[in-house]
């Protein structure tokens, strides 16, 4: 079953006696070479994780001083900032560990998608080589846009508005610093990742797995999806949170959905044009 999935997705291909490339000229491997393939692909994604995370460690007090930019930019006057505390003797190190942690991941992302890339392209064929290259590439810029976006924008409004809720409602703010870098590791990398739908709903009408029809006849599933994604992302049941992640990526998606629909139409113009000259030649 296993193999069947990766057959049909990856276009595994095996070794013909003799002959280490397809007629197209792309390269063939056994499955047993791709799985070895993969055990080195998955050292190195280890080590450079590692390796990013023990640097971002010894970097700890640089990304404090980031980490609490967004409390800047809700609050100039400081006083927000003020507000976190400390409820535990190990907090510095479990604090530094987290963020060691999430900065790691974020700084291996290129090597990573390197490596997997270059384990997946011999696997494809030269037509899914030309949409999964770029692919990479946007991949990375929606990710980084998403994440841009939700630490210069989404994460201090949000920051705001519960902190002036609270002051509205006569609570005292007193939050660990703990909560706060869970909240905003959570909106911060999750809003990245959810830039990356419209990318993949884009890779798979490049496929030729989805289409127009299918996209359009399936958004009601797909804003449920959004929805949920969402729900999850979001640490807290707020709707302002919850809007303020989902509404962009539905946006996104219905661009989406109209960028399939028009590159269809040129395909259909190009081929009813091959077919005329087909006809007359």
């Amino acid at each position: 079953m296993l193999f069947n999935i990766l057959t049909k997705l990856f276009k595994l291909r095996e070794n013909r006696p003799g002959d280490q490339r397809d007629e197209h000229g792309d390269i063939v491997k056994p499955f047993l070479d791709h799985m070895e393939d993969l055990r080195w692909v998955i050292v190195k994604v280890l080590a450079v994780l590692v390796t990013a995370m023990v640097a971002a460690f010894w970097n700890r007090q640089e990304l404090m001083h980031l980490l609490q930019q967004p409390l800047h930019i809700a609050d100039p006057t400081g006083e927000l900032a003020k507000t976190l505390r400390s409820d535990n003797v190990i907090d510095s190190f479990m604090i530094s560990f987290k963020m060691a942690f999430y900065v790691g991941i974020i700084m291996a992302l290129p090597f990573i998608l390197y490596f997997i890339a270059d384990f997946v392209l011999p696997a494809l064929t030269k037509r899914e080589k030309r949409i999964l290259i770029p692919g990479f590439a946007v991949g990375v810029v929606f990710f980084m846009a998403g994440a841009s976006a939700s630490y210069l924008y989404i994460t201090p409004h949000t920051l705001d508005f519960f902190w002036k809720d609270a002051a509205s409602i006569g609570i005292q703010t007193l939050w660990t610093w703990r909560s706060y870098i869970s909240f905003f590791t959570w909106l911060t990398i999750g809003f990245g990742l959810m830039c990356e739908v419209p990318l993949i709903v884009m890779l798979l009408a490049g496929f030729g797995i989805v289409n127009y029809k299918f996209l359009s006849n399936t958004r009601n599933y797909a804003y449920v999806i959004i929805f949920v994604l969402a729900a999850v992302v979001a640490p807290t049941p707020d709707p302002i949170t919850f809007l303020i992640l989902a509404a962009p990526i539905i946006v996104m998606y219905e661009a989406c959905i109209w960028i399939v629909w028009g590159l269809e139409g040129r395909r259909r113009k190009r081929d009813a044009a091959a077919a005329i000259d087909d006809l007359v030649g």
